[in-house]
């Protein structure tokens, strides 16, 4: 039995011109994933401080209130992720390690 490894070296051949692109798309990854984790980070930081206020609230609580804070927190910490310095941050140290 002949095993045919001619794709397999083709493939080994031709990743080296390609390392500058797949860097490129794994720092863009990267940097994805710093904004994502910002923005979780942000999430948990309005809920503390959202749920603060529930104690001593002017009005009366309903059953989707609970439902809209969490989707306002969601809008807020994406829309604030990037800008909080942590997300650059990390990924420097974590493009470093690498």
């Amino acid at each position: 039995m002949q095993v045919d490894n001619s794709i397999a070296l083709l493939n080994t051949n031709y990743q080296t011109p390609f390392a500058g692109a797949h860097s490129q798309s794994s720092d863009t990854l990267l940097k994805e994933q710093t904004d994502k984790f910002e923005a979780f980070f942000l999430k948990q930081v309005l809920d503390i401080a959202m749920n603060s206020e529930e104690e001593n609230g002017l009005f009366e609580k309903d059953a989707g209130d609970k439902i809209y804070k969490s989707m306002y927190n969601d809008t807020m910490s994406s829309a604030l992720s990037g800008g909080l310095g942590l997300s650059e941050m990390l990924f420097n140290y974590l493009k470093e390690g690498r």
